[in-house]
């Protein structure tokens, strides 16, 4: 008989159902955003690009720019919000074939980060000018430096993104684990003794993660890699491929070993941002690898059974960043540079905050850091609203042992991260990863044919890469 999942549970699957598929490496469906602004006209109407908003349908995305549309007096334009449909990579290719064909008038774009070169490369979005940031100084470094290619600026960080450990603490109780609290880390040794711990009861795996045939599997990857490896870089900042054979040999290993069978749900290998949720939602395992964005949901529903931490060894940057296309001109593309100043500003980076991102300015995470004034609905404390009362339930910064999400957890895990191939062939370089890596989680099952050696598989990516790499 099937075990029947409480009502919390249920709910907050189809909660993270809706959340999964809008996922830094995930996108998802959208509705087409914001309506168009009453007396808009082409000439004063800035169009904005953007996968779908993790934080539901008049998100925080949709506020903000509601709030800079409120100030059209000042400035007489008004904004857009256009939500596109589909997986990252779908995204990806509406909007190239949008731009390249002049088929849709998008003025503003939300890019992955890992597109900034390509776009830029390719001249589909324009160098920015110093008005299109404040306080560039705010920003966390590692994650201002995926606005840049070529030694240009061309784009400012709207939102950012970093893998984190999330585990149910019920779990290791009930294992008698010799640690229950992991707020100050862990490492990947102590955590296979405490999945050791844990596992035998009912038979549950350890972890999951996202490991199947899609950009996931890369992220993945890239953290094992960088873990293996000080300074590891498959690519320098140029697009120049750096990476040898000997340190992709070593990062496969450390791929296979954090994968390996005896942790890892079995499943994992065909999972992504849903089924590895559903799978740590309904209690099949103990330790899940996901984005922030899920951290709101899932201690609303599991509230003090559930910790967070940061991910043992280095952790992927994710996020997106706000650019100009480059079919604005003159005073319209001063405009847009406005807009996308406000949207990254401190103030509309602590409503992301609040709203469940990750901030990109290292004011946002600031004890001291006033509260969301742009989005209201976000603000920290309940005066702050114009009904008195927040109308979003966020959960509380600081833990019982006096640790902050934010300050302690988040933070650190940004300003630490590690970024993904720097190279306008970026698309090209996932693909191979995901193709080449395939050999750990689908081996040969032919009459007595071996599974691949680290060697064999570190070689063929990386004769797989230098292919079509510059070296």
């Amino acid at each position: 008989m099937a075990r029947r999942l409480p009502a919390a549970v249920l709910s907050l699957l189809s909660t993270l159902s809706l959340l999964a598929v809008a996922s830094c490496t995930g996108g998802g469906a959208g509705d087409g955003g914001g309506q168009q602004p009453q007396g808009a006209d082409a000439s004063t109407r800035i169009v904005v690009a953007s996968g779908q908003d993790v934080t539901g349908k008049n998100g925080i995305r949709q506020q903000l720019i509601d709030a800079w549309n409120a100030t059209e007096g000042s400035h007489g334009y008004r904004a857009r919000l256009v939500e596109l449909p589909g997986s990252a990579d779908q995204q990806r290719s509406q909007l190239l074939g949008a731009l390249q064909s002049g088929s849709a008038d998008y003025d503003v774009v939300n890019l992955d980060v890992t597109w900034i070169p390509e776009f830029a490369e390719s001249g589909m979005i324009r160098p920015l000018t110093d008005a299109a940031v404040k306080a560039p100084e705010d920003l966390i470094p590692s994650v201002n430096s995926t606005s840049y290619w070529d030694g240009k600026r061309y784009a400012v960080p709207f939102n950012s993104d970093a893998g984190l450990l999330y585990y149910r603490k019920d779990h290791l109780r009930d294992a008698s684990a010799s640690r229950t609290e992991l707020s100050d880390g862990v490492t990947w040794r102590e955590l296979r003794d405490l999945i050791d711990a844990v596992a035998p009861r009912d038979e549950k795996a350890g972890w999951t993660t996202q490991l199947a045939p899609y950009e996931g599997r890369t992220v993945n990857a890239i953290e094992a890699f960088a873990s293996a490896v000080p300074d590891f870089e498959l690519t320098d900042r140029d697009g120049t491929y750096v990476a040898t054979e000997q340190q992709l040999t070593a990062g496969v290993a450390e791929l296979r070993e954090r994968t390996a069978k005896a942790y890892t749900l079995k499943e994992a290998s065909e999972s992504r941002e849903a089924e590895s949720l559903s799978a740590f939602a309904e209690g099949r395992t103990t330790f899940l690898r996901h984005w922030p964005y899920v951290y709101p949901t899932l201690y609303e529903t599991f509230k003090g059974k559930l910790g967070v931490t940061r991910l043992p060894g280095k952790t992927v940057l994710g996020g997106q960043n706000l650019a100009v296309t480059s079919s604005m001109t003159g005073q319209r593309a001063a405009k847009a540079e406005e807009l996308i100043a406000f949207l990254t500003d401190p103030d509309s980076e602590r409503c992301l905050l609040r709203a469940g991102f990750a901030a990109t300015r290292t004011s946002a995470y600031q004890e001291s850091a006033p509260d969301c004034r742009h989005a209201p609905a976000y603000a920290e404390t309940p005066w702050a609203s114009p009904t008195g009362e927040s109308t979003v339930r966020t959960p509380p910064d600081r833990f019982s042992d006096g640790t902050s999400y934010s300050r302690d957890i988040l933070y650190p895990a940004l300003r630490e991260a590690v970024r993904r191939p720097v190279t306008p062939l970026y698309g090209a370089v996932n693909r191979t990863l995901i193709t080449e890596l395939d050999a750990l989680y689908d081996p040969p099952r032919g009459p007595g044919e071996d599974p691949p050696s680290d060697t064999e598989i570190a070689k063929s990516l990386d004769e797989a890469l230098r292919e079509f790499l510059p070296d």
